[in-house]
């Protein structure tokens, strides 16, 4: 190839530059990617300040109450009687009340959470394990109020005949209904903690000898327990941040065995009693308050402040339980690497 006198050869440095010049096509991806890496900067900045400008709104109306009524005696208080005169607001019932419809919710929602996970993540076949994992998804979308009808119309009647209970209504028909709601979300998270245990530690299990359900009990449940741990806590604040179900199946009161656990100390043997007597008898949780109580107060008296700091205290203990889940999350993202 022959150079003219007006052709200058380009030289490899020009050459190479111009190769790695981005076409259109490149920088429309770029432009495209910063759109949208924008847009999701700001929408979770939008979270952020939408989350916050709750929480000060919350605040805001809670804690003038506190300029007609003791703090200490809010956080102490055994009664919760806001129509009388004076009136009393006392956290301990509602609070241990919601605490107790907890416990017993996640003492059977655990067991069967965990075993549901087990079963469709390590031992079903694979056209069961899809239709199972529907199943328990579809389970998570009932809405609450068809479980509390469910609760109110079936399950209470055959608790009541069953252990010859006064009521239906009570404690223990609320914590088998929340049950009902834990279940799907400790099943499912952890499935799949379980489902990302490495295939090289099964096979290295069984490789040693160990059976199937000694490589599962000993090998892989224990390599996802904190993606269980945090399945846990989930279903935990699942529960204890439910409204309509409490509120239509356990009754919104307080029973004997209740205040007699509010009574002081006692021996170990009458707190045992009490506790499980309290399961059938009627309750009153935090979530039931506000939702029963809200609707006929008037914004700026005591008793509307003091539901919106039943609130704060609601806040703070799904604060704490979605902290501790999201903990035990990271150390099994932490542990899987």
């Amino acid at each position: 190839m022959f150079v003219t006198a007006t052709e200058k050869p380009e030289s490899p440095t020009t050459a190479n530059a111009a190769a790695l010049m981005p076409g259109r096509a490149a920088r429309g991806r770029v432009i495209y990617e910063r759109i949208i890496g924008a847009w999701i900067f700001l929408c979770g900045i939008t979270s952020i300040v939408f989350v916050a400008m709750i929480f000060l709104f919350v605040f805001r109306e809670a804690f003038p109450l506190f300029r007609e009524f003791p703090a200490w005696s809010f956080l102490t208080g055994k009664e919760w009687r806001p129509t009388d005169d004076p009136a009393a607001f006392g956290l301990v019932p509602l609070l241990l009340s919601s605490l107790l419809v907890t416990a017993g919710a996640i003492v059977i929602a655990v067991p069967l959470g965990i075993s549901s996970a087990i079963f469709i993540g390590e031992i079903a076949p694979a056209r069961l394990r899809d239709l199972l994992k529907t199943t328990v998804e579809l389970l998570a979308s009932v809405p609450s109020v068809v479980l509390g009808f469910f609760g109110l119309a079936v399950l209470g009647p055959i608790l009541q005949q069953v252990f010859r209970m006064d009521i239906g209504t009570n404690m223990l028909a609320g914590s088998i209904t929340l049950a009902f709601m834990a279940i799907p979300t400790i099943a499912t998270i952890s499935e799949d903690a379980l489902g990302t245990v490495a295939r090289d530690i099964r096979e290295g299990s069984l490789g040693l000898g160990a059976t199937r359900w000694q490589t599962i009990r000993g090998v892989v449940v224990p390599a996802a327990s904190s993606g269980i741990v945090a399945a846990t806590m989930l279903g935990v604040g699942r529960a204890i941040g439910e409204t309509m179900v409490v509120l239509m199946v356990t009754g919104n009161g307080v029973g004997q065995n209740l205040t007699a656990l509010m009574g002081g100390p006692q021996n170990p043997l009458a707190v045992f009693q009490q506790t499980f007597g309290a399961y059938a008898e009627v309750c009153r949780t935090l979530t039931a308050t506000i939702a029963a109580e809200m609707g006929e107060v008037t914004p700026g008296e005591a008793h509307y402040h003091a539901l919106f700091l039943l609130g704060v205290v609601l806040f703070a203990i799904t604060f704490l339980v979605n902290l501790a889940a999201d903990a035990a999350l990271r150390r099994a993202q932490r542990g899987s690497r």
